[in-house]
């Protein structure tokens, strides 16, 4: 009796692993879990090989906004990310988000197509390789901390250990691989995934010798402590230590919530966007050190302002060796280079709290809630309030600022009580960061993630319709002043003429057009019913809000800062207002 064909043992008959499949299996074990990127046909199987696999993979509408929700996703997720590309635009169009991961010390691995070997230098569409991009995009250096041309199959077993060991860096890790149409089809060495081994370990103490002179300074007199986003891990020990010694705080724009806003120890954000009364409890307690905790004291935190040298100068814990000393190069600093939790549990034990020390009364930043006004566009800072009351004290919501006007307003007038709910970029500062990092924030944790954001940035960058696809919780607000605000607020500081209109835009329309929900504010009185449906939805929400251009974002303390210099001149940089 002949057997019926549907009866007939059956063998499932696997797909030939490529190395472009097994290079997403190593991915998947070195943690990644989200991909960002935009296709091409030199990464035809790479793309294949990644929507097939066990990662989510997002393809969005162009690379920068692939690269700068990879950053985000990054931060939230707490887990490496990939950006994918192809040739040609495909990779120099994700340069500016590859630049500010490493600014912004993210743990993001580009893989890239390249112009396969056969075809380069006999002019092929889109050609891609050192030869024809700048060799830094393909070497480890500056702009990548590991990258290599993949030209062998066997070259991955090394390339996975170099990822593995990158990657536990407390300091960030931007790797490249890019691989040309012909490796990615080919076979896969099977014993690439074994010879990849365990994570390995970095210390993360600055040298004994290093913890001992640390407790003999914080001993010796009063001190300041100011906090970096490098500290944001550090949380519990930083409180410990102010609340045990008595010793302001300060923060550094990305340091807000690092230590708690409420708290009365807290005397304000520096830098851009940041508080005067910094500087009235600087003179107030009149501190023999500052204790830096994970900050890079950059212009942006800084300004360079020398009022901020305490007579014995800086302790400065940082992981990385290169920055301690370098902002502020005459002033006297003991570096301990080493992770600042890790550093802080090593010198509490010994840090005993000072007796008879009367502290200073400390200017605590204020923060004066007005009352709405029923006409005239809104506020900014009428709209900070009903953030803070909807966003910020009524939700989990990771916040991220654009840079402009928006992160003027926001870091002034925001208060957090826990770190990891705020995030802005002060370094690479580039407008369209946020208007689509705010995506991957969304996706990377399932939550709702907000961008205050200003109406150049999100006509420059966005992933609107990306947000819609992937169903991400993103809500923009959109401080929608028909301009560029910064540039038209300090160029009349500076009593100099230019053009930064921007033609009116219904940004609720817009948003709608790509399927996202959105509603229109033209008037305080309608804010708070704004936010509670944005907050409330399941999906991308934007609030397009009519701002008063009247109103001036808070840049005084830039000029301030520039005024007490007794360093030369400078040529202007926004804000001045």
């Amino acid at each position: 009796m002949a057997t019926r064909p549907e009866s007939l043992p059956t063998t499932e008959v696997l797909p030939p692993v490529t190395v472009a499949s097994e290079l997403v299996a190593m991915l998947f074990r070195l943690g990644v879990r989200q991909a960002f990127g935009v296709s091409g046909g030199a990464m035809a199987s790479l793309w294949d090989a990644l929507s097939s696999g066990p990662l989510a993979v997002h393809h969005f509408r162009h690379e920068s906004g692939a690269a700068f929700a990879a950053i985000e996703a990054s931060f939230a997720g707490g887990r490496p990310t990939v950006v994918f590309t192809t040739t040609g635009p495909g990779l120099t169009n994700a340069l500016t988000g590859i630049v500010t991961a490493r600014e912004e010390r993210a743990r993001v691995i580009v893989v890239s197509a390249c112009t396969s070997a056969s075809t380069r230098g006999r002019f092929p569409i889109q050609e891609t390789s050192p030869a024809t991009l700048p060799p830094s995009l393909y070497a480890s250096g500056r702009t990548f901390h590991f990258a290599s041309v993949v030209d062998d199959p066997r070259e991955l077993a090394a390339t996975e250990r170099a990822l593995r060991a990158g990657l536990v860096r407390r300091d960030g890790f931007v790797a490249h691989l890019a691989l040309d149409p012909t490796i990615q089809r080919a076979p896969a060495p099977a014993s690439s995934a074994a010879a990849a081994p365990g994570p390995s370990s970095l210390s993360e103490l600055p040298a004994p010798e290093c913890v001992a002179a640390c407790v003999a300074a914080l001993s010796d007199g009063p001190f300041v402590v100011w906090v970096g986003f490098g500290a944001r891990d550090a949380a519990p020990e930083v409180a410990t230590l102010a609340r045990r010694m008595g010793a302001p705080v300060m923060c550094s724009p990305r340091g807000k919530g690092i230590f708690p806003e409420d708290d009365p120890l807290f005397i304000g954000v520096t830098g851009l966007g940041g508080h005067a009364s910094v500087m009235r409890s600087l003179e107030a307690c009149a501190p023999r050190r500052v204790l830096v905790l994970g900050s890079r004291l950059a212009e942006g935190t800084s300004f360079w302002d020398p009022r901020f040298v305490a007579p014995r100068g800086f302790v400065h814990v940082d992981v990385d060796s290169e920055v301690p000393g370098r902002a502020f190069p005459a002033a006297p600093t003991l570096a301990l280079v080493g992770d600042v939790g890790a550093t802080l549990r090593a010198v509490l034990p010994d840090l005993r709290a000072p007796h008879g020390r009367a502290l200073a009364a400390l200017s605590c930043p204020r923060l004066d809630r007005g009352a709405t006004r029923a006409r005239g566009p809104v506020r900014p800072e009428a709209l900070m309030d009903a953030i803070q009351a909807h966003v910020v004290d009524r939700s989990d919501a990771t916040v991220l600022a654009e840079s402009g006007n928006s992160f003027l307003w926001t870091t002034q007038h925001l208060r957090f009580a826990t770190p990891h709910r705020y995030r802005l970029s002060t370094n690479t500062g580039s407008m369209g960061h946020a208007a689509a990092g705010v995506v991957g924030a969304a996706l990377a944790t399932g939550r709702p993630a907000v961008a205050v954001v200003g109406d150049g940035a999100l006509l420059m960058t966005n992933e609107i319709n990306s947000a819609v696809k992937y169903r991400a919780r993103a809500v923009w607000i959109v401080l929608n002043d028909g301009r560029y605000g910064m540039c038209a607020q300090g160029m009349d500081a500076l009593g100099l003429v230019a053009d930064a209109e921007i033609p009116p835009v219904d940004f609720a329309a817009f948003a709608r057009s790509q399927g996202a929900r959105a509603a229109r504010v033209e008037r305080e009185d309608e804010l708070d019913s704004a936010l509670a449906q944005a907050m409330a939805a399941d999906g991308p929400f934007l609030v397009d809000v009519r701002i008063d251009r009247s109103c001036q974002a808070p840049a005084s303390l830039r000029n301030q800062a520039l005024a007490g210099k007794a360093a030369p001149p400078r040529e202007p940089v926004f804000p001045v207002a």
